[in-house]
């Protein structure tokens, strides 16, 4: 079973103690082209993390790096709760 974003110590004491988890409402459905730029985007951001861990550019360059990969989480963490959002609206 998943989090689904509920507060973790409740998700755990429910799960642990047997208790049946409620569901949050579902993600809207998404174009497969979309899905596949998403998950390409994504791969592309690990490539990116994997080598600013691998110590092969300067400190400089890593700042940078990290600067502009923590930009991306934030615009995709908007986006995420713009497609909740969306996904609430669709099913009222």
């Amino acid at each position: 079973e998943r989090c689904e974003g509920k507060q973790l110590a409740v998700w755990m004491r429910r799960v642990c103690l047997g208790e049946p988890v409620a569901r949050s409402g579902k993600l809207p459905t998404l174009a497969p082209p979309l899905l596949r730029q998403l998950a390409a985007i994504g791969n592309n951001l690990n490539q990116t993390a994997r080598k600013v861990n691998s110590g092969q550019w300067s400190s400089g360059d890593r700042v940078q790096v990290v600067a502009a990969l923590m930009a991306i989480g934030d615009e995709l963490r908007r986006l995420r709760l713009a497609v909740r959002e969306q996904g609430a609206r669709d099913d009222s």
